[in-house]
């Protein structure tokens, strides 16, 4: 394995450190915000079953990352190096401005934009795109009704029940969704790293004849994203938290059964969904179902304008990087 691979594969777990970082505030900005836990333990809590994530789920995002956006034929070492940057400089902005973007669509996005500069549009395997962009859509707007639809179930089945018990009861019940939600963002966004670096090994022969990623892979992207994670992400938690709209323990519950319960999906038919873009979708279908006005409507606004925002300016940000790597004569 040559220095230049070894240094391409520094730089995929990299992004997936910075991946659990910005998106450290899916996992836990609901069980902070509702004071169920101290942010402390709380990252410790989504770390956790960030890690483990790999028992449970399969590798289906991973080969679609890995084979399913791109043409393998396509793949090079500087297609990499641009996808990876591209999506690394994106979160790193969005972060710093507290935006709660999509890493797995920065990580797309970077990877189109080199792709299509190392070889044309047919060099887009458009029916994964597809798929991808198709989400984008999709996963806020299945996480919003299942939210909802939540809410409406707790508040029924709950409405003998004395708000000060039924408070009690969902704070021990957000234990529970916490830890599935985190099962479900370390299942999906660490695979998109395991699928980069897949591809990488696949393209230089270092994985036989045929697509597959070494146990060594998965352990070191779901070490990589736990890491991140465990380090938090404190500005875009602010904005999921608080800044959506206000969360009972109860809210904070339905929000990350029904986030959880669309990543779990997403994840076994191998699309790669945005966290961040399932749980928002959650939390604004939560305050909805209270009332319209309980919903910061203008932050809601600001968010979807960095997810619509976020291939396009990911995609150049890699041709960029592309174009770059080849003048440096990366090979």
């Amino acid at each position: 394995m040559s220095l230049l691979i070894i240094f391409l594969i520094a730089v995929a777990l990299i992004f997936d450190f910075l991946n659990g970082l910005h998106d450290a505030a899916n996992s836990i900005a609901t069980i902070v915000s509702t004071r169920v836990l101290s942010p402390r333990y709380a990252v410790a809590w989504a770390a956790f079953f960030n890690f483990i994530a790999f028992l449970v789920f399969g590798l289906h995002v991973a080969a679609t990352v890995g084979t399913g956006i791109v043409a393998p034929a396509v793949i090079s070492d500087q297609v990499i190096f641009a996808a990876l940057m591209g999506a690394i400089i994106w979160n790193i902005v969005t972060w710093l401005a507290g935006i709660p973007s999509s890493s797995s669509h920065a990580l797309i996005g970077g990877l189109v934009g080199a792709g299509v500069c190392a070889g044309g549009l047919d060099a887009v395997v458009w029916s994964g795109l597809g798929k991808t962009a198709a989400a984008i859509v999709l996963s806020p707007a299945t996480g919003f009704v299942l939210a909802l639809f939540l809410v409406l179930f707790v508040s029924w089945a709950f409405l003998k029940v004395t708000p000060f018990k039924a408070d009690n009861i969902f704070r021990k019940v957000q234990f529970l969704s916490a830890s599935a939600y985190s099962l479900g963002h370390g299942g999906n966004d660490a695979q998109k790293t395991m699928g980069i670096i897949a591809a990488l090994l696949f393209a230089h022969g270092l994985s036989g004849d045929h697509f597959v990623v070494p146990f060594w892979v998965v352990l070191a992207c779901q070490t990589a994203m736990a890491l991140g994670t465990l380090f938090g992400g404190w500005r875009i938690v602010r904005t999921m938290g608080s800044r959506i709209t206000h969360l009972t323990p109860t809210q904070g519950v339905c929000a990350e059964t029904a986030g959880s319960m669309t990543l779990f999906a997403a994840t076994w038919l191998g699309i790669p969904v945005s966290t961040t873009h399932t749980i928002t979708g959650a939390i604004v279908g939560v305050g909805a179902a209270r009332r319209v006005s309980a919903v910061r409507w203008n932050v809601a606004k600001d968010i979807v304008v960095a997810w619509v925002v976020t291939m396009p300016a990911a995609g150049l940000l890699g041709a960029g990087f592309y174009l770059i790597a080849n003048a440096a004569g990366m090979r």
